[in-house]
């Protein structure tokens, strides 16, 4: 916006310097032809009157001493003037003083056109006038081969030239500074509303739904406003209608899993009785027994993980935090689940960060439980301490020696409900087990990255910080707060 406004700024003075220039301009050279024009029109008829007066009772052929008398009588007629001569077909009869700036190019153009004619000229670095005539004599006006020539200076309309340069350039600095100072107020005036509408994108952008701006005037900018407050309000009721729909499908996946819950439970209980006797029965009904206790178990988890998720989306889920010795907590989670003899485990001594327990034996095993079925094996698992004790960090390290995960499939590790194996339609989980554990971690103020490392294998990498910090906002859980209309 800063870099707008100093490009409108810098038009405006440009383009009134430039008019302000193109009218001195045109001023000074109106000025300083009329200045030169009079003069030369004032000293031509003059001389052309001397040269007449003088000339009338001249005889034919003019003796020398009538055109010495005549280059004398010519020059003090003009008070300005420097010298006067005249010029034979011999060259220079009879000269006054200052005859230095006559030129062959004006002797050559009186003498052979037979008529006045006059020449600015630079001699010595000042200005002259120069006029020349042919003498003709008597009333016919007959040629004598004889041409009068006066020198006057221009020094005064020079000086009245300079003169006019310096007023033309005092009065540009006062032009153009209020042209700096129209052009700050025009700029102003013209980036105020793109400045508004600039932050009400920006609050926009942040969440601020109801955004509106004044609309004021009737040009583009007024109708770029009314666009872009009907794109806000459009996009609003989306957003609105899009958080109503999710919110609907969150309680409809809460309310199913936990109504699931109390029969799912009498389900298993009866299909774990069923498997015991198992071996009572006869034919396929034991492998029926056994099957049915296995899918059941596998519903069970399902739901199980489709309540966790939803508490997550709900902004319910709570951190139970305890100081807990993080190799304890991991070969806790590996004893349980019966995984210490297929994990190799190098954990340091006396590792603590303050921690919720349970959820951190729920990321382990998801993590570990991963490494296992789409893994092979050796699994290891490795802890590292990063930081002082209160602002550090640790990093724990689950690492297989399978294949790694396909690079296609790598950026929606985390996806719910996402697969190692596309192809593949049942498998022994629920597709949510490592969003589940990235929400925990997230819950913690850590993260988890996974990574395909040289030498094979998938490695997975939880971060958790020794003091976990506040978890962030989870956008969707509270609508935004209503700003005023800018």
């Amino acid at each position: 916006m800063r870099g707008l406004r100093a490009r409108l700024v810098v038009v405006f003075v440009l383009l009134a310097g430039l008019s302000a220039l193109t009218a001195t301009g045109l001023v000074y050279r109106q000025a300083s032809d009329l200045m030169l024009k009079r003069t030369e029109w004032s000293v031509v008829n003059e001389f052309r009157l001397r040269v007449a007066t003088l000339t009338e009772n001249m005889q034919h052929p003019p003796d020398r001493a009538a055109l010495q008398q005549l280059a004398n009588g010519v020059a003090p007629a003009f008070l300005e003037a420097t010298g006067a001569a005249v010029y034979g077909n011999s060259g220079l009869i009879a000269s006054g003083d200052g005859t230095g700036p006559i030129t062959p190019a004006l002797r050559r153009s009186v003498a052979g056109r037979h008529r006045l004619a006059y020449q600015r000229v630079v001699s010595a670095g000042a200005p002259y006038l120069v006029v020349g005539t042919p003498v003709l004599l008597g009333r016919q006006r007959t040629p004598s081969g004889v041409e009068a020539y006066l020198v006057t200076p221009l020094g005064k309309e020079a000086a009245d030239e300079e003169a006019l340069v310096a007023a033309a350039r005092n009065g540009v600095l006062p032009v153009v500074a209020l042209a700096v100072l129209f052009a700050l107020l025009a700029a102003g005036g013209v980036l105020r509303p793109v400045r508004d509408l600039d932050r009400a994108a920006r609050r926009l952008g942040a969440g601020e739904l109801d955004t509106r701006l004044k609309v004021s005037g009737g040009d583009e900018l007024a109708r770029l406003v009314k666009t872009f407050n009907a794109t806000a309000a459009a996009l609003e009721a989306n957003v609105s209608e899009l958080r109503e729909m999710e919110v609907r499908a969150r309680r409809f996946v809460a309310d199913v899993s936990h109504e699931l819950r109390t029969p799912l439970a009498s389900i298993l209980a009866m299909a774990d009785m069923f498997e015991e006797e198992a071996g009572r029965l006869e034919g396929d009904l034991a492998q029926a027994a056994r099957l049915m206790n296995l899918e059941v178990g596998r519903l069970v988890r399902l739901v199980e993980d489709l309540m966790e998720i939803s508490r997550f989306d709900a902004g319910a889920a709570r951190l139970i935090l305890d100081d807990v010795d993080v190799a304890d907590a991991v070969r806790a989670c590996l004893r349980t689940r019966g995984w210490t003899a297929r994990v190799t485990l190098d954990l340091p001594p006396d590792v603590r960060i303050r921690m919720d327990p349970r959820r951190f034996d729920v990321i382990t095993a998801n993590l570990v439980g991963n490494a296992l079925r789409h893994g092979a094996p050796p699994v290891t698992v490795r802890l590292r301490a990063e930081g002082p004790r209160d602002t550090g960090r640790v990093v724990i390290e689950v690492r297989d020696s399978g294949e790694g995960v396909d690079p296609d499939v790598l950026p929606h590790v985390f996806d719910r409900f996402s697969k190692a194996d596309a192809a593949r339609t049942r498998s022994d989980g629920s597709g949510l087990g490592l969003a589940i554990a990235l929400e925990n971690a997230r819950l913690h103020g850590g993260s988890i990255d996974v990574t395909n490392p040289p030498g094979g294998g998938a490695l997975f990498s939880l971060t958790l910080p020794r003091r976990p910090a506040p978890p962030p906002d989870r956008p969707g859980t509270s609508p935004p707060p209503r700003p005023e209309q800018v």
